[in-house]
């Protein structure tokens, strides 16, 4: 949820493997041939460029497989396939178990929009050891990231500026100064990355997977979304139900949302999250030492919002945490229950005048490095869905809007709120209002909601299993906290996921864990 964001910027199902850890791509101009047809050169996997947030290369996993890397060529207009190809990067693991048990390649994508999977496969490799044993874990920068004809649009400095500024404005000078940020940075986009801003819309990363699964050798596609993940993954299965083998969505975006409604169920959503942090930190044996009741730890972080303000405090130097970093940062740290102990220590030093690590939880959810160098995470999230949505809201739709979305979260409901303005005077038209999923005749697909999901709300799975269609789309529900279900390593999860997609047993569908 980079702010001023779009609403599914919140969706960041990679937020943990940036916490715990610029070049840009291009279009190479050259001719597509049968592409198809086409023969991946992969080799030992390089340091991740800048706009895939940097770091070192990837570690082999436990055994000794080497992550390998490669890039596919891809049609920059799907509409012109015989036109000019951009490159998209891949990353694998080859299966740990035996060949003749081998069911493909299962590919992934881990959300943002805008996430390098490049990056955040390797970061998560040991949690998905199981279903390597069947097949080959692979992964992607879709177009627009990292180093798929990566979208550039402002420099770290000017980034810097940007996170820092007013996203709740209080009266008409600072509404006016957000829009102009928000038509400067828009303005950047055009100027740095015009050729391929109409091309990144999530059908064209669909079309993007299809050609990968025919260049991977793989009659069906095998599938694993995570976040707006699920949204790419139904969009896929619209356009190619035939193609669609073993699929799971976890983390489930709700597809039959315009972005005024997911922003408004995001509010709910992190509000949730909130309440169940204050409650979880109150209730424990040890004194919380943010507040002594749950009301008490959210009055005080309202008061830590409203001072920040007129007065920010001392971040990561010479940065100055203002209210927009902290809200964010708070908001970067309830997508995991992982986190709440860094919300803990981060808001208690922030009320003794310590912003440090609010700031880095911040910075993570930008996509900032500590060296101060940004992945273009943020640039492709707003590319993407602005590329994808056709409204495009004014401040007076935000003015009309403000209410319902105070109710909803006193503390996220204004940034939300103006994150809506984040598309005004884009370069490219919207697609649609929301994207069609309708995937009749596709084999099921599993749909897997978290009661306690802050970025995707849990209505969104039953909404997603009714959009596919009748007898695709099967629910599972997971009763816990944070941003999905499978990385919380339930085990009733587990067994759902590992048994469909390793042995192709479906659930019952409305199978509930705990």
């Amino acid at each position: 949820m980079p702010n001023p964001s779009p609403p599914r910027a919140a969706a960041l199902a990679l937020s943990a493997a940036v916490l715990s850890t610029v070049l840009t791509g291009c279009s190479d101009n050259s001719k597509s041939e049968d592409l198809p047809a086409q023969k991946l050169s992969w080799k030992d996997c390089p340091a991740p460029a800048e706009s895939e947030g940097g770091g070192n290369a990837p570690s082999p996993l436990p055994g000794g497989t080497q992550w390998q890397c490669a890039t596919m060529k891809a049609p920059l207009d799907w509409a012109d396939p015989k036109g000019d190809t951009i490159g998209i990067a891949l990353i694998r693991a080859r299966t740990s178990g035996d060949q003749s048990k081998r069911i493909g390649s299962l590919i992934f994508n881990f959300g943002g929009p805008g996430g390098s999977g490049v990056t955040t496969l390797p970061a998560f490799g040991e949690d998905y050891a199981k279903l390597r044993t069947r097949y080959d874990l692979v992964s992607f920068d879709p177009r627009g990231v990292g180093r798929s004809a990566g979208v550039k649009c402002e420099d770290d400095s000017r980034l810097d500026v940007f996170f820092q500024q007013d996203a709740t404005p209080d009266d008409t000078a600072e509404q006016k100064n957000l829009l102009n940020t928000t038509k400067t940075f828009n303005a950047a986009c055009e100027k740095n990355s015009g050729r391929t801003l109409p091309h990144v819309r999530t059908t064209d990363a669909a079309r993007d997977i299809d050609l990968m699964r025919q260049v991977l050798g793989d009659a069906k596609l095998h599938y694993f979304g995570i976040s707006y993940g699920t949204e790419l993954g139904g969009v896929y299965a619209h356009l190619f139900p035939k193609k669609v083998g073993r699929a799971v969505f976890d983390a489930v975006v709700d597809p039959t949302q315009n972005p005024e409604q997911s922003a408004l169920g995001q509010a709910r959503g992190f509000q949730l999250a909130l309440d169940n942090f204050a409650t979880d930190c109150t209730s424990k044996t040890e004194p919380c030492p943010i507040g002594d009741t749950p009301q008490d730890v959210k009055n005080r972080i309202a008061k830590l919002l409203k001072d920040l303000d007129s007065k920010p405090i001392p971040g990561v130097f010479p940065r100055q945490l203002t209210q927009t970093e902290a809200t964010n940062g708070i908001a970067q740290a309830l997508y995991s229950k992982d986190f709440w102990e860094y919300l803990t220590e981060g808001l208690d030093q922030a009320y003794s005048g310590d912003g440090k690590v609010l700031m880095l939880l911040s910075d993570s959810m930008n996509g900032r490095s500590q060296n101060g160098q940004y992945s273009n995470l943020y640039a492709a999230n707003v590319s993407i869905n602005c590329a994808d949505e056709k409204p495009r809201y004014t401040i007076s739709d935000v003015q009309a809007a403000l209410p319902a979305f105070r109710a909803a979260s006193p503390l996220f409901g204004d940034y939300l709120a103006w994150g809506m303005l984040s598309c005004t005077n884009w370069a490219v038209p919207g697609a649609a209002d929301h994207p069609d999923v309708s995937a009749t005749g596709a084999a099921p697909i599993l749909v897997v909601g978290n009661t306690g999901d802050p970025a995707t709300p849990y209505q969104g799975a039953k909404k997603m299993v009714d959009a596919l269609g009748k007898g695709v789309g099967v629910e599972v529900t997971y009763k816990g906290q944070g941003h999905g279900a499978y990385d919380s390593g339930n085990k009733c999860v587990h067994n759902a996921v590992n048994g469909y997609l390793l042995d192709g047993t479906v659930p019952p569908a409305g199978t509930v864990c705990t």
